[in-house]
């Protein structure tokens, strides 16, 4: 009868906006919820009947699907705290909520989404939320470098803890110098003055070492003018227990050093003598420090850079180096590229973590978990691990929160709409009731 089929379309009509009013309801709720994505809530027709039912109309009524729209992205807001992580383009970060972090075992870590936190370090120094939600990445070597992993399996990744007494130190295995060597040493019948400097290394264990190196000009008869020749030694000075006593010298490289007339004075040749063999195409020797072997530039032949021999007076004029002596831990930050970097009181900074971006897919057919995090599912497809900024995904933003993506006044002109709507649909009932009670009245 379709009196009664009337009545069941004005009741689905009313179940369809009350679960359309309970989207809205969470929207606006939720609309400084950062990182929170709306409901979205579909209508969708019922037919029942069809051509075959001789003519005779029956209402179907409608039918109500509300879901998430995770692929909408709300805007950014800057903060003050370097590790509020936010998402420029697709993509989620991996995150793992505390509960499994504690029962974690040797298997896969279970993998959360979530496209923004502010993430902060407990007193245990993991890097969570207030809810509790940690953030993972795959951990780079000591030296920091990054291994190989798999990028279709979270069995890489791992909680970002952060020891805040963290102490770091690099060996040096690199000096450049540039010197200037008075000309005038080295002219027949004078007397051959040495000149020497000393340069600070630090070995495997951030120790403060030193290398000597010394510059004696070859000196001919008088009247023979300039021999333009030095011979230069490297010595590694020992450590010693008390500053007083004089600390003895390794020699740990000899070479004999010309230099043209050409302006500037530049280098000629070198031979060596002993150490490690000089590379004219590189302008570098390496000799065997205590901790190891360190590379030293004094520049090619013919060049502008590295040691010169002018009519002037001994002086470095460049000296460059890397390694640094032990420091600790005393900040951290996310680049756009994912890498959470440290910075040591020594002024060095190391990678520490690589953050992937997650991606999927279809994004709204993922899960939908408290504290605006999200998992994998069949409807969302397999999810792949990206470098940020490579493939589909855009890039990691520090000091920034992604705010929700609901928009109130729309919310409250849909509010509208669905009041409006739910007393038709009501009314329809009120009038199927009156309906049938004169039906009712029909016998008297």
């Amino acid at each position: 009868m379709s009196i009664s089929s009337a009545l069941s379309a004005g009741v689905s009509g009313l179940a369809a906006n009350s679960a359309r009013l309970a989207g809205i309801s969470d929207n606006i709720a939720n609309s400084s919820t950062y990182g929170y994505r709306r409901v979205s809530t579909e209508f969708e027709s019922v037919v029942i009947g069809g051509s075959g039912s001789g003519g005779q109309y029956t209402a179907g009524g409608v039918l109500a699907h509300s879901g998430r729209v995770v692929d909408q992205r709300g805007s950014l807001v800057g903060t003050s705290n370097a590790l509020d992580l936010a998402i420029t383009g697709r993509g989620m970060l991996p995150v793992m909520s505390m509960t499994e972090m504690n029962n974690l075992g040797t298997g896969n870590a279970p993998l959360t989404l979530t496209r923004t936190g502010a993430f902060r370090t407990d007193a245990e120094g993991v890097l969570r939320t207030s809810s509790g939600l940690v953030l993972m990445g795959w951990p780079a070597n000591r030296d920091g470098t990054l291994p190989s992993v798999p990028r279709d399996s979270t069995s890489a990744l791992r909680p970002i803890v952060l020891n805040a007494n963290d102490t770091y130190a690099e060996p040096t295995t690199a000096i450049s110098v540039g010197f200037n060597l008075p000309a005038e040493a080295t002219v027949g019948g004078s007397t051959a003055t040495t000149s020497s400097t000393t340069i600070e290394y630090f070995d495997n264990l951030g120790a403060s070492r030193s290398l000597n190196m010394s510059f004696v000009p070859t000196v001919g008869a008088a009247g023979s003018g300039r021999s333009n020749s030095w011979t230069m030694e490297i010595r590694d000075m020992a450590v010693t227990d008390d500053p007083a006593t004089v600390a003895d010298e390794t020699l740990v490289g000899s070479y004999t050093l010309d230099f043209n007339d050409a302006p500037g004075g530049p280098l000629g040749s070198v031979t060596t003598l002993s150490g490690g063999a000089y590379d004219p195409a590189t302008g570098q020797l390496t000799v065997n420090a205590a901790h190891g072997p360190i590379t030293i530039t004094i520049g090619t032949p013919g060049g502008a850079s590295g040691l010169t021999q002018i009519s002037s007076d001994f002086s470095p004029t460049n000296i460059t180096k890397n390694g640094t002596a032990a420091g600790v831990l005393t900040a951290v930050e996310v680049d756009e590229n994912g890498y959470l970097r440290g910075t040591y009181d020594n002024g060095m900074t190391r990678l520490l973590f690589q953050i992937p971006l997650v991606d999927v897919p279809n994004p709204n057919g993922l899960i939908a978990l408290d504290n605006q995090s999200y998992q994998v599912s069949p409807e969302s497809g397999s999810f792949f691990l990206w470098n940020a900024g490579d493939g589909p995904t855009g890039s990691v933003a520090g000091y920034a929160r992604e705010s929700s993506t609901t928009d109130v006044a729309a919310e409250l002109t849909d509010l509208i709409q669905t009041q409006r709507a739910y007393s038709s649909n009501a009314k329809i009932i009120t009038t199927v009731d009156e309906m049938l009670q004169e039906t009712t009245n029909l016998k008297r």
